[in-house]
């Protein structure tokens, strides 16, 4: 059977055309016969996207718009369809954003969720509203311009007062504040230069007090071994401190105030001859008395030899009278 040259000519034709078409829809990221990993997200505005334009996963490019409708007859939300590059793993809690660009083609980003379950493909992606570049300005402005205004408005009010206050008695009193903050100023240049006298390297106290804490640093420095042979001899002592029987002599010392304490009892008391002879007027007289007495007998004694032994062959005895009172000590009398 023979193929006229015509017939040739219509087939080839009709393939090219079909090869046209199947190029400028892959070209525009359609495909007819639709195959490979798709998603669909839902709008309420498209911000201008378009067919083809790049999806990214943190800046790297997945897939490309394949396909733009409309959800209602109302244009009230729109169905893109994302056609993926391959089989990634995209968590369903993911979200497509639409970011716009002023100076390109806006764009759909991918903010990865963290759901360990994933999209298939034919599944319906969450979506979110990003602010553009110029809404996202305005709305940091706003706040902005607001504030402006109610500052404007409280330094009118402001302004307005300080106009009211402003009389000749109030600005005198400004003058004399002013002149004394001046005296104020003066003082402080004073002060300074006082403050920069004393902060003098040669002359300055300060200067002489850190060079009396040098000398005294540098004596504790020379003195060092004498002060760490002190240490060690306190050291010592306090160790022999620790080891006496501190509790042992201080149980002696109040047994013996105990007993002190009992004596000064019995000395203050009339039960002992101790206590009678201190307490007791009459004994201390009788006792004086007889002290007394013993010093007459011993000065008639010494005075009066005679009266009590007679050795004396040729002698005679003595017959005068015995004594009534102690003779004077003539050697405490001459001294």
């Amino acid at each position: 059977m023979k193929i006229s040259n015509e017939t040739k000519v219509g087939a080839l034709t009709a393939i090219a055309i079909a090869f046209f078409i199947l190029g400028f829809n892959f070209l525009k990221g359609k495909t007819i016969l639709k195959t490979g990993n798709y998603l669909h997200a839902k709008y309420k505005e498209t911000k201008g996207i378009m067919v083809s334009n790049i999806v990214y996963v943190n800046g790297f490019p997945v897939g490309a718009v394949a396909e733009i409708e409309n959800a209602d007859e109302k244009l009230s939300s729109f169905i893109i369809t994302i056609k993926l590059k391959g089989n990634y793993e995209i968590p369903i809690n993911s979200q497509a954003v639409i970011n716009t660009n002023p100076l390109g083609n806006p764009s759909i980003e991918i903010q990865l969720g963290n759901s360990s379950q994933y999209l298939n493909t034919g599944d319906t992606i969450h979506t979110a509203s990003s602010l553009s570049m110029l809404d996202g300005v305005m709305n940091k402005l706003s706040p902005v311009a607001d504030q402006l205004k109610n500052t404007i408005q409280t330094l009118d009010v402001v302004m307005k007062n300080i106009n009211t206050i402003f009389d000749p008695t109030t600005k005198n009193n400004l003058q004399s504040v002013i002149a004394n903050i001046n005296k104020t100023t003066a003082s402080l240049v004073g002060s300074s230069a006082s403050l920069e006298r004393m902060l003098n390297n040669q002359s300055g106290s300060i200067a002489q007090s850190m060079n009396n804490v040098n000398s005294f640093t540098k004596n504790l420095s020379n003195n060092n071994d004498k002060i760490t042979n002190t240490l060690n001899n306190l050291s010592i002592t306090t160790d022999h401190l620790s080891k006496a029987d501190l509790s042992g002599t201080v149980e002696q010392l109040k047994t013996a105030v105990v007993h002190l304490n009992e004596l000064m009892l019995k000395l203050n008391s009339q039960d002992g001859s101790l206590g009678k002879l201190l307490n007791d007027q009459s004994m201390y007289n009788n006792l004086n008395n007889t002290i007394r007495s013993a010093n007459i007998l011993v000065d008639d004694l010494r005075v009066h030899p005679k009266r009590y032994v007679n050795i004396s062959v040729f002698g005679k005895k003595d017959k005068t009278g015995p004594l009534k009172e102690p003779l004077t000590d003539t050697s405490k009398t001459t001294n």
